[in-house]
């Protein structure tokens, strides 16, 4: 029996938790449901929000006696604390007990708490090889304003690799031949600068809206890559006239099955270039909701027809390259910054 988690069947397989920033949940969700527990990276963590809007994200264990946290087994926040089911310890955001209900808190019972980070109340928490600190940042947050729509959401699970589907970003060849696009052209060159790489491109592609209507999109794009998690792509529409913004979290959840997380807001011009089929009598904050339910519905058709070819594919470690795919070896080169010793994958045993 092979137990090698690199592996299937001897063949090498990608690590399956590179270092980086995970997305968790957006803060609406987690207010809404108060707290929260999930499989993430590996690890069974707990999510809850305090009464100053304070996240923590912790492992699902209490350091007392090994009780779940989670509230399927009683865990519950109060007054902006998680409550143990089994004991009552109560831990703040930063993990430290606080109370118990029959004696002085131990200073040493802590919970293990990942360090936050928020972008337009998108939440993520890092995962450090061997559990060290955050090695580099998100980036700023971008500007939003009252003419941007609310951030629209799609989650998507499959078998798969964050490494995989950040490589889309350079493999410009895929743009036409999965998806159709035409026109691809890169804009000067793929860049790294530590943990980022940005990537740009135009394209142009028909879209058939409502099964009637048929949309003709010049798309300018540039994707900024933080890690494997973490993709955040401005795009900009050149016939119409605005802008949107896609993040693409995919996060590990146990060495086999990601989870995808797309998330789509769009800025649409007040004056656009040509008129919108139906919306033209829309007020502006409307119109680009409208368009933004457009925009990510088309963006999850996308991500569809890649997840028939990513949940099938194996790693090659080796591929053979063709000239025009030199940025995919760059990329590979760049991502072997986020495993332990810099080796993506591991061969099996002898």
């Amino acid at each position: 029996m092979n137990t090698n988690p690199n592996e299937r069947d001897g063949v090498p397989v990608l690590y399956p938790f590179p270092e980086g920033w995970y997305f968790i949940a957006s803060r609406e969700a987690i207010e809404k449901q108060k707290l929260f527990k999930k499989h993430w990276l590996g690890e069974d963590i707990v999510v809850w929000c305090d009464d100053k809007g304070g996240i923590c994200v912790a492992e699902s264990v209490c350091p007392h006696l090994g009780s779940d946290l989670g509230p399927e087994a009683g865990g519950r926040v109060r007054n902006g604390c998680l409550v143990c089911p089994f004991h009552g310890f109560e831990y703040d955001i930063t993990g430290q007990c606080v109370s118990t209900p029959y004696a002085p808190a131990p200073r040493k019972a802590r919970l293990k708490v990942f360090e936050t980070r928020e972008i337009l109340n998108l939440v993520f928490a890092w995962h450090g090889i061997d559990g060290r600190s955050p090695q580099w940042d998100l980036p700023v947050p971008p500007q939003t304003g009252p003419d941007w729509s609310r951030v629209e959401f799609r989650t998507i699970r499959f078998s798969g690799h964050p490494q995989e589907t950040t490589e889309n970003s350079v493999d410009l060849g895929h743009l036409r031949y999965v998806h159709g696009y035409d026109s691809v052209e890169r804009v000067g060159t793929v860049s790294t600068d530590g943990a980022s790489l940005t990537s740009c491109f135009n394209f142009k592609r028909t879209r058939t809206i409502a099964g009637v209507f048929n949309f003709n999109f010049d798309i300018s794009a540039v994707t900024h890559i933080h890690g494997l998690g973490f993709s955040y792509v401005e795009i900009h529409e050149n016939s119409i006239e605005f802008d949107s913004r896609l993040w693409v979290c995919a996060t590990p959840i146990d060495g086999d099955i990601i989870e995808l997380t797309l998330a789509s807001q769009v800025c649409l011009s007040q004056h656009p270039k040509r008129p919108i089929l139906g919306m033209r009598f829309l007020p502006g904050a409307l119109r680009s909701r409208v368009l933004n339910r457009i925009v990510i519905v088309n963006q999850e058709r996308d991500v569809m027809q890649d997840v028939i070819i990513w949940s099938r594919k194996r790693y090659r470690p080796l591929p053979l390259l063709c000239r025009s795919d030199g940025e995919i070896g760059m990329f590979r080169r760049f991502c072997a910054q986020f495993y332990p010793d810099g080796q993506a994958y591991r061969r099996q045993a002898p």
